[in-house]
């Protein structure tokens, strides 16, 4: 496997080629258990460091992969091997596109219903040799807990997409890592939004440029409070630069 782990600001980020991506599924699908891709923000990896869960959940993760062009330039500064970064939505449609070459299945969970039953008619005409095996919504209740674990287990599709609507996001796989069969899991927030045409994804010159922020701080004006721990992230990139980085 050609995959390279570093380190940027004590967080571990995965060096994937596009060309790798499709060995680096295969891999993982041939792994027995429960595999995740966590997809990394700038603010992500600030959440990362330390011993929180969240930051256990980023650790035992089989690919992490960076989205955020901040992270790329952070690793630039610390003289490290560059990151590729990926636009999440991008991303996942390139490993349904390896799930359907091979003729894999899929599970969809969260949204609601008629978002759900829009994305997978969507993913069904876009990936007509795709089996999906299963779909629940987001949002379930408590007592719907055991049912959702026990058709992901049942169907043990080769990918479970996790959407909006899963209020632990990364860390609802992580914590159940143990009661699934063998699958690998991502969760983005927006995909089956996208998906059923109700989200409109980033354009590519917005992603390319680094500059998908401005519309989330356009959506919620409150976002523009995260130059704070952006400046914190600077600071921690030059510590690292002076005194830690190897």
């Amino acid at each position: 496997m050609s995959i390279q782990r570093i380190s940027v600001a004590g967080v571990g980020v995965d060096i994937c080629r596009a060309e790798d991506i499709e060995s680096e599924v295969l891999e993982l699908l041939a792994k027995p258990g429960t595999k995740q891709i966590v997809f990394l923000s700038v603010w992500d990896l600030l959440r990362a460091r330390g011993k929180s869960e969240y930051a256990e959940c980023v650790r035992s993760a089989d690919l992490v992969l960076p989205v955020s062009k901040s992270i790329i330039r952070g690793a630039k500064f610390l003289k490290k091997s560059i990151p590729v970064r990926y636009n999440p939505f991008d991303a996942v449609i390139e490993v349904l596109s390896v799930l359907e070459r091979h003729y894999k299945s899929i599970f969809l969970l969260g949204a609601r219903r008629a978002t759900l039953q829009k994305a997978e008619s969507n993913v069904r005409d876009t990936f007509p040799n795709l089996q999906i095996v299963g779909r629940y919504i987001g949002h379930y209740s408590k007592n719907a807990e055991a049912a959702v674990i026990e058709a992901i287990y049942k169907s043990s599709p080769s990918l479970v997409l996790v959407s909006e609507g899963i209020k632990e996001k990364d860390v609802w796989v992580y914590r159940r890592r143990n009661r699934f069969a063998s699958s690998i899991f991502i969760y983005y927030k927006d995909v089956l939004g996208i998906f059923a045409e109700r989200i409109k994804r980033v354009g590519e010159k917005t992603f390319a440029r680094g500059h998908e922020i401005y519309a989330e701080i356009f959506h919620n004006p409150l976002k523009i409070f995260l130059l704070f721990p952006y400046l914190w992230y600077i600071l921690l990139l030059l510590w690292y630069r002076l005194f830690k980085n190897t």
